[in-house]
C-alpha cells in the first residue's frame, strides 16, 4: 500500500470512530428514558431486514456480473 493508501485509510478509520464516538454518547446521554420492548424488538426487526436487503441485492449485481448480463448486446447501434 502506498502513502496515499495509508492516508485515505487512516482518514476513514477516524472518521468511522467519531462517528461511533458520536453514536455512543446520544445513546448514553438521555439514559433515563424508559423505552419498552418492542421498541428495540422493531428496531432490531428493521436493521435485519435492512441488512437482508442489502446483501440480496448485492448478491444480485455480482450473480449479474458473472453471468454476463450486464454486458452491452451485439450488434447494438450506438
Amino acid at each position: 500500500m502506498g502513502k496515499g493508501a495509508w492516508t485515505l485509510f487512516i482518514a476513514l478509520l477516524a472518521l468511522f470512530g467519531a462517528a461511533l464516538y458520536v453514536g455512543f454518547v446520544g445513546w448514553t446521554t438521555h439514559s433515563d428514558v424508559e423505552m419498552p420492548t418492542y421498541v428495540y424488538v422493531m428496531m432490531f426487526v428493521g436493521i435485519g431486514f435492512t441488512l437482508l436487503i442489502g446483501c440480496g441485492l448485492m448478491a444480485l449485481l455480482f450473480y449479474s456480473h458473472h453471468k454476463g448480463y450486464d454486458d452491452d448486446a451485439q450488434g447494438e447501434i450506438k
